[in-house]
């Protein structure tokens, strides 16, 4: 079965600080698709498709044999699971494909599309995190959807620090831009808990991440610039 897409919007109460960020173009909040359903939700599993051909030999670090026909119908033939989901995430808003879902869980992408064909392959090696820091407006999510989730901040630069609770190591320091759809993504050591601050033009949000567990969230809407 494909995974149940569907959203709940929570607009955030307006920053006490008006004004900030106001130079700054907002994208439209499209919300169509966001997951924020239970974790362990069904979806498809990471050794069939609809079409009975096996996926088991699809891996995000080399060839993705037997997927069937969804990777070449989107253009999407021939990528690792990595690329796929950085190629998703980067496209501009009028080449997002209205007819292919693609939620990013901890463990696998799940992919389903209007010919009623599914997908799922595996995410080795580091934790996807997606993230859309906000001022005015957010909506609830857990697990990003690459083709419908919007943010409100498009293409924008964020500071970004992510630490290790624990030992206050930094694991991530540096400049991030947000794509089209409001989102930035970090690749994360998988097993750890850890703290991110992002900054906007000088509006801060801290927040607790983790990439423990296969019900930790992949998509972080809830950091309100202030």
């Amino acid at each position: 079965m494909a995974p149940r897409a569907h959203h709940v919007e929570a607009p955030r109460a307006p920053l006490a600080r008006r004004g900030v960020l106001s130079s700054m173009a907002l994208a439209p909040l499209f919300l169509a698709g966001c997951r924020n359903d239970e974790p362990d939700a069904a979806g498809p599993t990471p050794d069939s498709s609809t079409d009975g051909t096996a996926t088991d030999g699809a891996t995000s670090g080399g060839s993705q044999a037997g997927t069937g026909d969804l990777l070449a119908a989107h253009g999407l033939e021939g990528m690792d699971t990595r690329e796929i989901i950085e190629h998703l995430e980067a496209l501009t808003l009028d080449e997002r494909p209205q007819d292919l879902m693609a939620s990013v869980r901890p463990s696998q992408l799940l992919m389903s599309d209007a010919e009623g064909r599914e997908l799922a392959l595996p995410i080795e090696g580091d934790f996807y995190l997606s993230t859309a820091p906000f001022v005015e407006g957010t909506h609830e999510c857990w697990f990003h959807s690459l083709t419908t989730c919007r943010g409100e901040l498009a293409e924008v630069e964020v500071e970004v620090r992510v630490a290790d609770a624990s030992t206050g190591e930094v694991i991530h320091e540096g400049t991030e831009r947000t794509h089209p759809n409001g989102f930035f993504g970090l690749w994360l050591p998988r097993g750890g808990s850890y703290e991110m601050t992002c900054t906007v033009d000088g509006a801060t949000s801290t927040t607790a991440i983790s990439t423990a567990t296969e019900d930790d969230a992949t998509c972080l809407t809830t950091m309100q610039l202030t």
